[in-house]
Formats: C-alpha cells, sequence, structure tokens
C-alpha cells in the first residue's frame, strides 16, 4: 500500500516546519509549499526594502531542502488582495473592525491552497495550527477542537472549516507546547528554530493600518465626537482610527474614563460613553458557517466567543430567517464589534461562527 501524500503549508516559521518532520517520521510523503500573497508594491513597500514575505519564502524553502522534501510556491496574490486586503480595507471603511487571519484561512489556507494539493494528487494539507480534529462515529462528521494549550489555541480563526477541508487537513503540533516545538527544531538543525512569532498583520509589517489605508482611499473627513447623550465633546481624526472598546488616544478630557461605543457612518460622528455603555446583551452575526451540524433549526445553548483569546460566555442562539443568527448572552458582554467573529463552542468542540454585524 503507498504512502499517503502531504502536502504542507509551509510559512517559514518553526510551527510548520516541524509539522514536516513529524509528518515525515509517521510514515507519510510529504512536500512543502508556500503560498506567496503579496509584492512591495501591494502593501506600500519601496522595491528596494526586502519584503518579509519573500524571507518566509526562503525561510521554508531551506528548512525543505534540510529534510528532503519538494517545495513549491502557489502564487495567490490576486486572490489574497480581493479576499484579504480589500475586505480589511472595505470593513474599516464601513465602521468595522476587521480580522483578515479568517478571511485568510477561509479564503487561501484552506480553501486555494487545498484544491491545489489536491489537484496535485495530495491526500491531505497540513498546516502548524494549534487545534485539533476528531471523527465523531455517532454524527459521521468531523469535529474541530480546542488545542489542549487554551494560550495557543487558534480554533477560533478557524470555524469557517468545511467538513471536506477538516476531512483533508492535519495538525501535527495541535497537542504540542512550544518548547517541545524549537526543541525538535533545534535537534534537526532546521534555519527557523529561534525564529519569533508573527504578530502583526502580514501586510501591514510596521502595524500601521491607519497610514495603510490612507494610502488607498485618501485621507478620511474629520467629524463630531458626541457622548452617548448627544453633548458635543470635540473632533474626530477619521473614524477608522478608533476602534468599539478603545479607550486611549482619543484626545478627549472628561471627570471619568470614557470608551468608543459606536462609529455614526451616515453622520460621520464617534460616540463616546462610560464603560457601562459599552456592554451588550445581542448581536447578530452573518456569513454563518456550522461545523457541529449542518444548519441550525432551533435555539442552541452553548458559549460565544467574540474577540480572539477571549473568554467564552454562555448563550443562546437563534436561527433567523435570512440565514443570520441572534445570540443573546445570559449576562451583558462587553466590546462586541462589528466585523469581528463570534465563535461558539460546546465545551472544547467549535460549534461554529460568523461575522458580528
Amino acid at each position: 500500500m503507498s504512502k499517503k501524500k502531504v502536502l504542507v503549508a509551509m510559512s517559514g516559521g518553526v510551527d510548520s516546519s516541524v509539522s514536516v518532520k513529524l509528518l515525515l517520521d509517521m510514515g507519510y510523503e510529504c512536500a512543502g509549499a508556500t503560498m506567496h500573497l503579496y509584492s512591495n508594491d501591494d502593501i506600500g513597500l519601496e522595491r528596494s526594502k526586502t519584503c518579509c514575505s519573500l524571507s518566509d519564502v526562503e525561510d521554508a524553502r531551506l528548512v525543505a531542502l534540510k529534510l528532503g522534501i519538494d517545495f513549491f510556491v502557489f502564487n495567490f496574490s490576486n486572490e489574497f488582495k480581493e479576499k484579504v486586503i480589500d475586505s480589511f480595507v472595505s470593513t474599516y471603511l464601513c465602521g468595522g473592525t476587521p480580522n483578515p487571519c479568517i478571511e485568510c484561512n477561509k479564503h487561501l489556507k484552506f480553501g486555494k491552497f487545498l484544491e491545489r494539493a489536491r489537484l496535485l494528487g495530495y491526500d491531505y494539507i497540513a498546516t502548524g495550527h494549534y487545534v485539533r480534529r476528531k471523527f465523531d462515529e455517532s454524527s459521521g462528521r468531523w469535529l474541530l477542537m480546542r488545542s489542549p494549550d487554551l494560550k495557543k489555541d487558534q480554533s477560533y480563526v478557524l470555524y469557517n472549516m468545511t467538513q471536506e477541508e477538516i476531512a483533508h487537513t492535519l495538525f501535527p503540533v495541535s497537542e504540542m507546547s512550544k518548547d517541545e516545538i524549537r526543541s525538535i527544531a533545534f535537534e534537526n538543525d532546521l534555519i527557523n528554530a529561534e525564529k519569533p512569532d508573527s504578530q502583526d498583520i502580514c501586510f501591514i509589517p510596521d502595524g500601521d493600518y491607519v497610514n495603510f489605508i490612507t494610502q488607498r482611499e485618501g485621507e478620511q473627513p474629520q467629524g463630531d465626537i458626541i457622548l452617548t447623550d448627544g453633548s458635543r465633546l470635540g473632533r474626530h481624526s477619521g473614524l477608522i482610527n478608533y476602534t468599539i472598546g478603545q479607550r486611549r488616544g482619543i484626545g478627549i478630557s472628561y471627570s471619568e474614563p470614557l470608551f468608543v461605543i459606536d462609529k455614526d457612518l451616515s453622520t460621520n460622528t464617534l460616540i463616546l460613553g462610560t464603560k457601562d455603555k459599552l456592554a451588550r446583551k445581542f448581536l447578530e452575526a452573518s456569513d454563518v458557517n456550522f461545523i457541529l451540524f449542518d444548519t441550525l433549526t432551533e435555539p442552541y445553548r452553548c458559549t460565544a466567543q467574540t474577540r480572539y483569546h477571549q473568554k467564552d460566555m454562555p448563550c443562546t442562539v437563534y436561527p433567523l430567517e435570512n440565514g443570520n443568527v441572534r445570540v443573546e448572552f445570559d449576562t451583558m458582554h462587553n466590546a462586541v464589534c462589528k466585523g469581528q467573529a463570534v465563535v461558539f463552542y460546546q465545551g472544547e468542540t467549535v460549534v461554529g461562527g460568523g461575522r458580528i454585524l
């Protein structure tokens, strides 16, 4: 019987590199591939500067050479611009706060990448994500589950995965600690054994998302800052500069701490209020995907998380006629933000999720 073939998505980081080594040790036939997602021009860097995406490709290539596997580079830059960069800019301009990693996972890493791997004859893809998968015999469904290390768990950004995608994806490092992973990298003399984890949005290496958007869309208009009671407090420098729940850097003095409560695009107004005004009991979400079952037909009790690495809170999810869901929390919930994801859990298992409206 021939070995199962796995195409490993190699980001240039240590997690995906060690994933290759683990799979080889398990007896899989492996190759590596890196997605080329953007050029310097796409992200506004000078041509003379080294693009971080190119250095990551070289790191991945050197690891593949060291481990003796074939290596490919897939150019998905057009798809990345449309599905991730353009969506990121549009969400901010519409008053939301996007999560580009979720869009990249949905459309590129587990969309285009898996499609390409299957066309090339691979049985599976593999990534270095900290998340587990399991087949449930009773339901006949593949389940997605949190990593045992909740500090590293990445299930929140993978709620969009389909049954087909989970069935054909392996997560070799899902139950390992970072120290264990780096130890394996050192033992095998991998070039990226000490490479730090990426923290920023990959296509905004300096972290200045406002400048990134301004370069594409021009300066955003100033407008009024008002309190929740309607009283005027000052002027804002463009709504894209602020996020729901923000406290610092607003430039307003007041007798008690104020937070960004809302952004009114129709009047170009920034609305501030005290912390108690941040709390919400309900939210509505669109673009909903369920993993634990196909569709939701009746109210469902679970927990929900509305920010990455936030504690999930008890709630009831109600299906709506338009395909959206309405989420009612048992207690008031802070900093629910348009554009972010709400992800539902049943214990350690991902139920599904959607985009907060």
